[in-house]
């Protein structure tokens, strides 16, 4: 769901209702949300579940666990990606839409009709491989790219960094669970300070013809790709470093 909100940036500039397409931002996040908020539970249980057992395998493979969770969240990334030319035709869609009707609740209601399921089938997009020879990244600054890289990759194992270190200090869960905010918070610094701004201030000039529309979908794939990179990779080499940075702040304060 966050890798397909990138796309909607693209659509913003196409329909020319880019406040309405960053308000569609925030409401397809919260499906992100929510899939967070029925995923924690049930990861919580299994920390529950590793802490009864003693053998000294269990941490192990609650932590391999947890990996194959991350590997899973780049898979959503890549699914995300490949469908970014139908989320675009379907963000654009959407946008028109409310515009005629002016109300989310009625394009929910008409999007669950049979015939809206037939046309959001004929609206898939199969990604052209021509589309990645357009784009270019020598008007576009590298860095907020490379930012955003990492806060995706710390935004990725937060959670189930302070997960793994209430199983590491079963005596001190309350505490460790609490602290994924200072994984998440060092990501939510760099996505308000670095990567957001540099984003709207590149899809704004592009809106009022200071760019062309190709330099929003190079940042569009270069934020998918950077998404696949840190969900991939960095998720995974940060994933272990950052557990140990929690348990050694639950000790602190405890």
């Amino acid at each position: 769901t966050e890798s397909s909100v990138y796309c909607m940036r693209l659509a913003g500039i196409r329909t020319r209702r880019m406040a309405i397409a960053m308000s569609f931002v925030t409401s397809t996040l919260i499906v992100s949300r929510l899939s967070n908020m029925f995923q924690a539970p049930l990861l919580g249980s299994l920390v529950d579940k590793t802490v009864l057992l003693t053998h000294s395998a269990a941490l192990p493979q609650l932590e391999w666990t947890f990996r194959f969770v991350i590997f899973c969240g780049f898979l959503g990334s890549l699914v995300g990606t490949f469908l970014a030319p139908t989320s675009v035709a379907l963000f654009t869609r959407t946008i028109q839409n409310f515009q005629t009707h002016g109300s989310m609740p009625k394009i929910i209601l008409t999007a669950l009709k049979p015939s809206s399921l037939v046309k959001l089938c004929k609206a898939f997009r199969w990604p052209q491989l021509n589309a990645l020879k357009s784009v270019s990244f020598k008007t576009i600054p590298k860095g907020f790219l490379i930012l955003n890289t990492f806060v995706t990759a710390i935004y990725t194992i937060g959670v189930l960094c302070a997960l793994l270190a209430s199983a590491y200090l079963p005596d001190m869960r309350a505490t460790a669970n609490q602290l994924s905010g200072i994984v998440n918070g060092l990501a939510t610094i760099l996505l308000t300070l670095f990567v957001d701004p540099s984003g709207a201030r590149l899809t704004d000039e592009a809106y009022h013809g200071l760019r062309p529309e190709n330099d929003v979908r190079s940042v569009v794939i270069g934020l998918q790709m950077g998404r696949l990179i840190g969900t991939l990779i960095l998720a995974q080499l940060f994933f272990k470093p950052f557990t140990m940075y929690i348990v050694w702040v639950t000790k602190l304060l405890n």
